[in-house]
């Protein structure tokens, strides 16, 4: 049995490889991220990387590595600013536009490599070399890793956080954790998809199985068939149609998120777990 011609060329390996992972860490992530509705924070960390690989690019360093160090200090800002959703929005808002600010002062400082730092925006999921599929898969990894060990207090803290909280639960160093988390996943998945794309891996998938159901469980696997459907199928289309391949997943994501609106609003939603529509994840401590 012979794989599809796509797959004969290494670049191709390369972005389903990358791709993957990301999809996979990245749209488990993004479930806690809309059930916790941080989406602004998951959008502005995606696009802080950017400043940060500018000052890289800047001080003659590795761009990658100025990104993750800005994007792993702004979640420890956010983890600071606190729940209060309002609080938070503005305290994330702040960030965005202070690092943004920098990305375009540090580019007109040195524009002679700024297109490392301006290509970060964008992605170049076809221009992925071997030794950052490699750092995408450890870092998913870990992700992973972690996330599985924190699953049953961060879906406590996310689904009723007074609760957990009166029951000793450590709310606020969960946060902490989950906002780095995040950080991680976007860290790797900027260079793959671009920061300004890296929605339609952390929200887009998460959004339209949270439509379908109320179950955590139910809702983390379909969350993450639909973001393998949405890479796979964008890879896939780029290689066949030449359209560019975050096109093409940004696309699917807005895809999934329509049906899963237009079937919410239509009657058909909570389609996988029986939930009361009054009661919101009622059975989800169950799962």
């Amino acid at each position: 049995m012979t794989w599809p011609a796509l797959l004969d060329m290494a670049f191709m390996r390369h972005a389903f490889a990358a791709g993957t992972c990301i999809a996979i860490a990245g749209s488990m992530i993004g479930y806690f991220v809309v059930l916790r509705r941080q989406a602004f924070a998951a959008h502005a960390l995606s696009n802080v990387g950017f400043a940060g690989a500018a000052g890289a690019s800047l001080a003659g360093v590795d761009p990658m590595l100025g990104l993750f160090i800005f994007v792993m200090a702004a979640a420890v800002v956010m983890a600071a600013a606190g729940e209060n959703v309002g609080d938070r929005d503005v305290s994330v808002g702040m960030i965005l536009m202070f690092s943004l600010g920098l990305g375009i002062l540090f580019v007109n400082l040195y524009s002679a490599n700024a297109d490392a730092a301006i290509g970060i925006l964008f992605g170049s999921v076809l221009g992925i070399s071997t030794a950052q599929m490699q750092l995408t898969a450890v870092v998913s990894l870990v992700v992973l890793v972690f996330l599985g060990a924190l699953f049953r207090p961060l879906r406590f803290a996310s689904l009723n956080p007074q609760a957990a909280h009166a029951r000793g639960v450590p709310v606020a160093a969960i946060s902490m954790l989950f906002l780095l988390l995040l950080g991680a996943v976007a860290s790797v998945s900027v260079p793959v998809i671009g920061s300004l794309l890296s929605f339609a891996i952390f929200v887009g998938p998460a959004s339209a199985a949270q439509t379908w159901t109320k179950r955590v469980t139910t809702g983390l696997a379909l969350t993450v068939l639909l973001a393998l459907i949405e890479v796979w199928g964008g890879i896939a289309a780029s290689y066949y149609v030449n359209w560019p391949a975050s096109s093409c997943i940004a696309s699917l994501s807005f895809g999934f998120y329509a049906a899963g609106w237009l079937s919410k609003h239509a009657g058909f939603h909570t389609l996988l777990g029986r939930t009361r529509a009054t009661t919101p994840y009622a059975n989800a401590a169950a799962d």
